[in-house]
C-alpha cells in the first residue's frame, strides 16, 4: 500500500531468484527475488539513485532505503510520521528516543531515526526471521542496544513487553493490503498504551480505499483510546479520491498546534494536511469501534442423572454369630 514520493527512485523490472546458502547471510544488497519464511520478497536497484534499494515483500511494495543518506525517506507516509515525532521530540538537544517498531521490512524508519536521534534505543518486529536476516546483511543498521531485530508476532510481543518503557510505538504492519485485524483493535491499543510513557506517541500507516472504511474504523478505534489524536495525509486521501496511506497518531497529552510541522508537510514532495482531534472525531463519527472477537460462551454440561441408592449389601456367607465352630 506504501506510495512512493516523486523524489528520487523507479522500479526496475525483476530480476531471477538468488539462492542463499542455508545458514549464511548475503553480504550487501544483491538484485533478485528471495524466498522468505512467509513467502517471496524482491530486492530492486533504484534507477534514479545509485546507492537507493527498493524492497518488495509478497508483491506489494515495503520499503526503500538509500544506503548513503538514512536521512531519506522515499515513501510520503515515513516522511510525514518522521516530521510529526520530530515536532514532539525535536532533534536537539538530542533526545534519548525509545522506540518500538512493529513491522520491519527494510528498517527505513529505525535507520532514519537512528540518524537524527543518534542515542535513540529501537527495537524492530518482524514476524519473518529470514526477511530479518536477509535485512541485516543487505543494509548498513545500527548494531544492538541501539537497534535490535526481534523476530515475533507484533501483537505477541508488545504484550510481554514492561509499562511505560517507550516514548514512541510505530504500528506498520500489512497482510496484503491491510494491516491484520488483531493489531487495530481497542484491546491491543490498550497494551500499547500500558508500554508507552506518559507524553508518549502511537502512530499507525492507515492504508485504505477510497471509501475510507478502514481509516475511519481505525480512527474511531485510536481515537477511544486517547484523549488527543491527529491524522496526516494528502487532500486527494483526506477526500477519498484514490487508494493511499494515511498516518493516524493518538497520544496522552496534546499535539501542539506546531506551524513549522503545517509548513514541512506542506513542502514536501507530496504535500499533506493534518487534521487536529476535532477534525479527527469528526471524521470518524458513526465508524465503528474495532474490538476482539469475544471468547465462545461453553456450554455448562448437562447434569449426570442420579444414582439409585443401592440396597444393603447381603452379609458373607458363613457362621452365624454365636454359633459354635468346629476346632
Amino acid at each position: 500500500m506504501a506510495k512512493r514520493g516523486k523524489g528520487r527512485g523507479a522500479q526496475t523490472a525483476g530480476p531471477g531468484v538468488v539462492e542463499v546458502p542455508k545458514g549464511s547471510r548475503p553480504a550487501g544488497p544483491l538484485a533478485g527475488v528471495y524466498y522468505i519464511d512467509t513467502g517471496d520478497c524482491e530486492l530492486i536497484p533504484d534507477q534514479d539513485n545509485s546507492t537507493g534499494w527498493l524492497l518488495r515483500i509478497n508483491g506489494v511494495m515495503s520499503s526503500h532505503i538509500d544506503l548513503a543518506d538514512p536521512l531519506f525517506l522515499d515513501f510520503e507516509y515515513m516522511r510525514w510520521m518522521a516530521a510529526l515525532v520530530e515536532s514532539r521530540w525535536p532533534r536537539e538537544p538530542g533526545p534519548r528516543l525509545r522506540a518500538l517498531h512493529l513491522g520491519g521490512g527494510a528498517c527505513s524508519l529505525a535507520r532514519y531515526f537512528h540518524a537524527a536521534y543518534p542515542d535513540a534505543r529501537q527495537v524492530v518486529v518482524e514476524l519473518d526471521g529470514k526477511l530479518a536476516d536477509y535485512v541485516r546483511g543487505w543494509f548498513d543498521l545500527p548494531k544492538a542496544p541501539l537497534l535490535r531485530l526481534r523476530v515475533g508476532e507484533a501483537r505477541e510481543v508488545t504484550e510481554s513487553l514492561t509499562p511505560q518503557t517507550r516514548d514512541l510505538i510505530i504500528r506498520d504492519v500489512f497482510a496484503g493490503s491491510l494491516t491484520p485485524r488483531p493489531l487495530t483493535t481497542r484491546e491491543f491499543i490498550e497494551h500499547a498504551k500500558r508500554v508507552l510513557a506518559p507524553g508518549g506517541i502511537y502512530v499507525v500507516n492507515s492504508g485504505d480505499a477510497p471509501d475510507l472504511k478502514n481509516a475511519r474504523e481505525d480512527a474511531a478505534t485510536i481515537a477511544d483510546a486517547f484523549a488527543y489524536t491527529v491524522i496526516i495525509a494528502d487532500p486527494a486521501m483526506l477526500k477519498g479520491r484514490r487508494y493511499g496511506n494515511m498516518v493516524m497518531a493518538g497520544s496522552d497529552v496534546p499535539f501542539d498546534d506546531d506551524p513549522g510541522l503545517a509548513r514541512r508537510l506542506l513542502g514536501g514532495a507530496v504535500p499533506a494536511h493534518i487534521w487536529n482531534d476535532e477534525k479527527v472525531r469528526a471524521f470518524a463519527a458513526g465508524a465503528a469501534v474495532r474490538h476482539d472477537p469475544k471468547s465462545p460462551v461453553l456450554a455448562e454440561p448437562a447434569a449426570e442423572p442420579p444414582v439409585p441408592a443401592q440396597p444393603p449389601a447381603e452379609p458373607p456367607a458363613g457362621p452365624r454369630a454365636g454359633t459354635p465352630t468346629a476346632p
